[in-house]
């Protein structure tokens, strides 16, 4: 275990939380007899943090296994996101002369360290400092070696993150593939709209973006749900107090006004494709959740 204090990490409070919530489905989901993703980093960061002490990171140690909402269905939920979402970034890089990688909110993300990319391709992470300290400190532990080269951007995306961006090294010029995973959903409608734009701007002929978000009309619609309610039993996170509850903007509309290709698709269209994952029920949580993916010809 790495020796992290709790209060210098970034994840422990509000939905910094959420990221160590992500890293124990991931690790669940990695060691599942048919697992849809693997990431073996995962199960490190829970266990360096004591926001995240005792939480489960193997599915036998959940008495009730698969019929957990939480350890069950949500963590497979987050395994196949993981799953589409790898499939999608491996796919802009080796079919298009795409190299560079822009993660918005990148959380404890390791895919430059798990995933197989074509040379000279960089990543760029985008976070709070605490929150990539953390990450480093944990990596650096198990002397983590990426394969693809990492610069990390320690800022918060509320602030001038373009200006640290291009500081970084990011060239606009170029083309990039774009990441926002579990991250609109948290933020006012306004700034969703602004970083949307932003990634517009910042992306040249050939970039692409992917990124999720909730459509309900109304979040508190599914306040007791099943998921939610369990979230916040088992490990304290209210997400709907932390989910931004206005209605959303049509960030795809704006998309495709601007030139860009774009399609949108439920989570249940890929459980189908990839015959396990979540499927629809009564009181879903999981109703509006939406992943788009968007191209720039």
């Amino acid at each position: 275990m790495v020796g992290t204090t709790e209060h210098d990490t970034g994840v422990t409070s509000g939905v910094g939380t959420t990221a160590l919530l992500v890293a124990a489905a991931r690790a669940i989901e990695t060691y599942r007899d048919d697992s849809l993703a693997q990431d073996v980093f995962a199960e490190h960061f829970v266990l360096a943090a004591p926001a995240s002490y005792g939480w489960p990171i193997r599915l036998h140690q959940v008495p009730d296994g698969d019929a957990n909402p939480l350890w069950g269905r949500f963590a497979r939920y987050f395994g196949l996101r993981t799953r589409v979402l790898d499939d999608f970034l491996l796919q802009s890089a080796h079919t298009t002369d795409t190299r560079q990688v822009v993660l918005l909110g990148a959380g404890l993300d390791t895919r430059a360290f798990r995933l197989d990319w074509p040379a000279d391709s960089v990543f760029f992470e985008i976070d709070r400092e605490e929150v990539l300290a953390f990450k480093h400190e944990v990596l650096d532990g198990l002397s983590a070696t990426p394969k693809a080269a990492r610069v990390p951007v320690p800022v918060d995306l509320r602030t001038d993150w373009v200006a640290a961006l291009t500081d970084s090294g990011f060239d606009p010029a170029a083309p990039s593939v774009w990441l926002a995973e579990g991250l609109l959903f948290y933020l006012p409608a306004v700034a969703e709209s602004a970083l949307v734009a932003q990634v517009d701007r910042l992306s040249t002929h050939g970039s692409a973006l992917a990124y999720e978000v909730k459509l309900e009309p109304d979040l508190l619609t599914y306040r007791d749900s099943p998921l939610y309610i369990a979230t916040a039993q088992q490990i304290g996170i209210d997400l709907l107090d932390l989910f931004a509850k206005e209605p959303r903007p049509d960030s795809a509309g704006a998309l495709a006004s601007q030139g860009w290709s774009t399609s949108i698709h439920t989570p249940f269209e890929f459980t189908h494709r990839h015959g396990r994952g979540p499927l629809p029920e009564e009181n879903d949580a999981l109703a509006g959740n939406r992943w788009v993916f968007a191209h720039k010809p």
